[in-house]
């Protein structure tokens, strides 16, 4: 199953140098586990996000590899010591190879 849905981000847009700010971040997915079975009793392919990355300026500062006991419309929350105005990327990864991502701008005074 691809990803449809647009993530949705929630973190600030300005903070001081050297404060750690919350980012959480939500994505609407199934996570279909592959241990269910449809109304035939056939099994339903496995249909999961399996990672997560954020970026700020282009490099990775958080990954989360996820797995079949993730639930759906997985939510992540993490820190982040902001030094340096600039974006941040969010990127979602499912077992199809498809890829959503989502940016945030942090300007830091």
């Amino acid at each position: 199953m691809a990803i449809k849905s647009k993530p949705r981000v929630k973190a600030p847009s300005e903070a001081k140098a050297g404060e750690i700010i919350e980012i959480k971040t939500l994505i609407s997915h199934e996570m279909e586990s592959g241990q269910r079975k449809d109304s035939t009793g056939k099994p339903i392919p496995r249909a999961i996000i399996n990672k997560f990355t954020a970026a700020f300026n282009g490099k990775t500062f958080f990954e989360a590899d996820w797995f079949t006991s993730i639930s759906a419309n997985p939510y992540q929350a993490f820190f982040y010591k902001a030094s340096e105005t600039g974006e941040f990327t969010f990127t979602w990864k499912d077992d199809d190879g498809s890829e959503q991502t989502a940016s945030a701008k942090l300007t830091v005074a």
